[in-house]
């Protein structure tokens, strides 16, 4: 049985030590050690993307990141994207109503941030090829896909 290890990582530009079981997914860490709820768990095994994170500024599956391969990590957060929702992305959200359940939307919106940084005017068939890793229940795609061509137009 593997012993508990201290782990420290930067989370929302704030560096934490954790002390946990290696094998802990990074999501459980934001969740119940560092208390930080905005991430979500949908799945558990990478396939809806509701735990979407950034980690060293890619967009992955904080469900499937063991503790143990954190060691001096950058994460960031819904929280960490703006605290205050300024974010050209959540604005964009706001205003085109995209959320209607809400449950998987801070992990689009990180996942569509990603592809915002990589390519600030992505064409519509770029944003859905990018986007198609992470399920709405709702079914709020063409939704999302408005939020996210108003935030490149608008960013």
């Amino acid at each position: 049985m593997a012993q508990m290890t201290a782990t420290t990582l930067t989370v929302n530009g704030k560096r934490h030590t954790v002390t946990a079981h290696p094998d802990t997914p990074l999501l459980w860490v934001l969740r119940e050690h560092l208390k930080i709820t905005g991430t979500k768990y949908g799945c558990g095994v990478g396939q809806c993307g509701a735990c979407t994170v950034h980690i060293n500024g890619k967009a992955e599956f904080s469900c499937l990141r063991p503790i143990s391969t954190l060691a001096s990590a950058s994460v960031t957060t819904i929280e960490g994207l703006s605290p205050t929702s300024e974010h050209p992305l959540q604005k964009a959200w706001m205003a085109e109503e995209t959320p209607q359940c809400g449950y998987c939307q801070s992990g689009q919106i990180m996942r569509a941030a990603a592809l915002l940084k990589e390519n600030p005017h992505p064409t519509r068939e770029q944003i859905v090829a990018h986007m198609k890793t992470n399920i709405c229940r709702c079914g709020s795609y063409r939704r999302i896909i408005a939020a996210i061509e108003r935030a490149a137009k608008e960013g």
